[in-house]
């Protein structure tokens, strides 16, 4: 089993930062075996994906919204994910869940309690 627990959230005004983490463990964890991703829920809004990466952080991918301004890492001797979110706009408003899966072809299993992100002047 794999427990992930978010960090990092708060209210914000548009275009500035901040950084989301996310610690993971669990019973015979080996943090470099899962790709790991965030995704967020709006109010009103379905689940979607923001950003993932990859077992060794080699490679990542992002939704269309957040390139350029977002950037997804790991930290595999803290166990520990992250997510950069710079220039931050109102439509980033939501509700932030981690998430790990063991396979790429995988759905994701697992996933975080979320951390809550206010972007408003």
């Amino acid at each position: 089993q794999v427990q992930l627990v978010e960090s990092g959230g708060g209210s914000v005004q548009p275009g500035g930062s901040l950084r989301l983490s996310c610690a993971a463990s669990g019973r015979s964890f080996l943090f470099s075996n899962y790709v790991m991703g965030w995704f967020r829920q709006a109010p009103g809004k379905e689940r979607e994906f923001v950003a993932g990466i990859r077992f060794t952080g080699s490679s990542t991918e992002y939704t269309d919204s957040v390139k350029g301004r977002f950037t997804i890492s790991r930290d595999s001797a803290k166990n520990t994910l992250y997510l950069q979110m710079n220039s931050l706009k109102p439509e980033d408003t939501a509700v932030y869940y981690c998430a790990a899966k063991f396979r790429v072809s995988d759905s994701w299993n697992f996933w975080g309690q979320g951390t809550q992100v206010n972007v408003s002047s």
